[in-house]
């Protein structure tokens, strides 16, 4: 029965995505396992230390649709040992006494380690996949609005006139920077390791960086210099590139969210058919998926804390920290899974960009919002300092006046003979002051992206959550 929110049935999915909870269900996790020693057996068979009957058994009946996971997660429990119930029933799978060679001088954590990076580089292949179908979106949005002018606030405060597609562009740039960063970890995060019980390699023999270098290759995968065992940088750095991303699509759901506000309504989540805001209060139209995506961010970042947690390893293997491990990073990527989803639902639906109301709101200030621009065409004449001085005391007045700024700029003897109405009537253009912003959404639009390096990618892709057996082990047996 159903009792985590990622699997809640009356939430309908909200809190999770099929894609990545495939990737990180019981049946994907052994099946990875299982690929880990498939292709351990297919290289010792190649390299002369365990027969080749041994390996092409083994590789036979390492399926997950052949284990009872109920049975393997009571042995579990009585074994005190994660792993062990899948080795003896993988052994006891085998003809001929050939399952006698299952994990053959490995311990527990590489076969765990080497699966996680497996599941680990599928999601990562969805990630990339979602993030670039959300800027994708981003960027249409951005180039169809460049020169649509809003107001930009800072502290909470109308500020000066921009753009609406500029500051989708700016969200743009930011995905961008998320897609280059995880460009670059690709080589670092997808490495796995097969070091043996303290890392030495001693149960392999003095061919075992070899053994570790083919098993892994068979992979895809690369081979460590050392063991990870205890130094988990790899696992932060991925979960990390997570938390930046989602942070990120937080960031834009807060913005949407707040944009929505009745006294705001410039922009507004579509309204999908069927959909109500309030139980009691018929009018409302809530921005029920940009709150969720808020939340699923946050939920995103709160298991980075579990898992900088589980970094502080105590010598060569910790089993107080490792375990956080499990829990955290799978949580982590089947939340950022759903926040992913949601955002590209969002803004595949269309989100309301509302014009007209943008207009309205550059003018709720009668003027005041352009307050810099008028400071900076009477600068020449007083000064800048002065300038600022002055249009700041006309300010200040108009407001507690409740005047137009134009009529208290007008009114000012100082200012007398400084600019004609029609002059003065343009500088409080609000859309004439939008500075560079369309060409800088053009910048972010124009700029060449990396191409990606992350090998064996489309594979990934084409295979994503599918528990069978790895297509890359049985090469070479």
């Amino acid at each position: 029965m159903p009792s985590h929110i990622t699997e809640s049935r009356i939430h309908g999915g909200a809190y999770s995505s099929p894609e990545f909870a495939a990737i990180f269900s019981d049946a994907s996790q052994v099946q990875k396992w299982l690929d880990v020693e498939t292709a351990l057996a297919a290289t010792q068979a190649q390299m002369g230390i365990i027969p080749h009957e041994a390996a092409r058994e083994i590789a036979r009946v390492a399926s997950v649709e052949l284990l009872d996971l109920d049975a393997l997660g009571r042995q579990s429990m009585e074994t005190g040992h994660i792993l062990v119930p899948t080795l003896r029933a993988l052994e006891a799978l085998c003809a001929d006494g050939w399952g006698e060679y299952v994990h053959y001088g490995v311990t527990t954590q590489d076969i765990l380690d080497t699966g996680l990076i497996l599941q680990v580089r599928e999601a990562w292949g969805l990630v990339l996949q979602r993030l670039h179908a959300i800027r994708g979106h981003l960027l249409t949005l951005a180039l169809r609005h460049k020169h649509t002018p809003m107001v930009a606030r800072t502290h909470g405060q109308q500020a000066l006139p921009t753009t609406f597609g500029y500051k989708v562009a700016v969200w743009v740039d930011e995905i961008d920077r998320h897609l280059e960063r995880f460009d670059e970890a690709y080589a670092r995060v997808m490495v796995g390791n097969l070091t043996g019980a303290v890392g030495t390699l001693a149960g392999l023999g003095p061919q075992g960086l070899e053994v570790q270098r083919r098993t892994l290759e068979r992979l895809g995968l690369a081979a460590p210099l050392s063991s990870w065992h205890s130094a988990r940088d790899r696992i932060l750095e991925a979960a990390w590139l997570l938390v930046q991303a989602s942070a990120t699509l937080g960031r834009v759901a807060n913005e949407i969210y707040h944009l929505q506000r009745t006294e705001i309504d410039e922009v507004r989540e579509g309204r999908r058919a069927g959909q109500v805001g309030s139980s009691t209060m018929p009018h409302k139209h809530n921005p029920s998926t940009v709150d969720l995506i808020s939340a699923l961010s946050r939920l995103v970042r709160a298991q980075m804390l579990a898992l900088t947690d589980a970094a502080f390893q105590l010598h060569e293997r910790d089993g107080t920290t490792w375990r956080i491990e499990w829990a955290a990073l799978p949580e982590l990527f089947i939340y950022a899974g759903a926040l992913l989803a949601r955002m590209e639902g969002v803004l595949l639906a269309g989100l309301d960009v509302r014009e007209t109301r943008m207009r309205s709101n550059l003018d709720m200030l009668g003027g005041l919002i352009l307050s810099e621009r008028i400071m900076l065409a009477l600068a020449p004449r007083f000064g800048k300092q002065t300038a600022h001085q002055m249009v700041h005391e006309i300010a200040q007045q108009a407001q507690v006046e409740g005047r137009p700024f134009r009529e208290a700029l007008l009114s000012d003897s100082r200012l007398h003979g400084c600019f004609s109405r029609q002059v003065l009537d343009n500088l409080l253009d609000p859309a004439a002051y939008t500075g560079l912003a369309a060409e800088m959404v053009e910048l972010v639009a124009n700029k060449a992206m990396p191409r990606s390096s992350n090998d064996g990618l489309e594979l990934q892709l084409s295979t994503q959550g599918n528990p069978s057996r790895s297509q890359h082990v049985m090469e070479g047996m």
